[in-house]
């Protein structure tokens, strides 16, 4: 099964998504929201496989909302505007749906994000990562990462022997790493958790530099210690 949820401020949108939804067995609707902020709140206790989301959310935008990091699961955008079709790239989502779809267009978007989440499954946990810097792509390690750290529009990854800048954005970040491995600490950090020296409050020390955990990000970080210490029990 496919935990899904829906974000969609049009009411007619929202009950043909619904609808949608319900005709594919393979779905379980989670929830359905009408707004930014109420998914946002969802979202921070509840793990979710697939987000439908629409890009314009009254004075929200679906694409800063997952520029945020509070969806680290697969998206589907629903939109009636095509001109966002680059940028969606950019944040890796799985599908582009441009209103109206017919419902075969749908299912096709669902049998895509079916196939991408049995891969993932089959392969286990990913132990490396494909960045683009410059003009190509660099494999790291995840093992080798200490911190990402946002500057503007770039953003730098940390290891212990380089930097590496790349336009890739924290929300393809979190898409691609799991929390339990590499935590988004705040807008403009994430962080290795095997990495961490200390949390004292709202401060992270890890290789010396003093990291700020964010209200934003602070109750799914403290979820993913405190994952990492029970694993550790065992």
């Amino acid at each position: 099964m496919i935990r899904c949820i829906l974000v969609e401020d049009e009411p007619l949108a929202l009950e043909r998504l619904t609808g949608y939804v319900r005709r594919v067995p393979l779905l379980n609707l989670a929830g359905a929201f009408d707004n930014a902020p109420d998914a946002f709140e969802f979202l921070k206790s509840n793990a979710v496989d697939l987000v439908f989301l629409d890009i314009r959310l009254g004075g929200w935008s679906g694409l800063a909302m997952l520029e945020t990091g509070a969806v680290n699961s697969k998206v589907i955008l629903t939109t009636a505007h095509q001109e966002y079709a680059v940028q969606a790239y950019d944040l890796e989502v799985a599908d582009y749906l441009l209103k109206p779809f017919t419902f075969e267009r749908f299912a096709q978007a669902v049998d895509r994000v079916h196939r991408m989440l049995t891969a993932a499954s089959s392969r286990g946990v990913r132990d490396s990562i494909f960045v683009k810097t410059e003009q190509r792509l660099e494999r790291v390690n995840l093992a080798d990462i200490v911190l990402i750290e946002g500057q503007r529009d770039y953003r730098r990854i940390h290891t212990p022997t380089k930097r590496i800048m790349t336009l890739q954005s924290f929300g393809a970040f979190e898409r691609q790493i799991s929390p339990d491995v590499i935590c988004r600490v705040h807008k403009s950090y994430m962080v290795a958790l095997d990495k961490i020296e200390s949390i004292e409050g709202r401060r992270i020390t890890i290789r010396g530099l003093r990291i700020p955990i964010s209200n934003t990000y602070r109750d799914r970080f403290f979820a993913a210690i405190e994952r990492s210490r029970e694993e550790k029990q065992l």
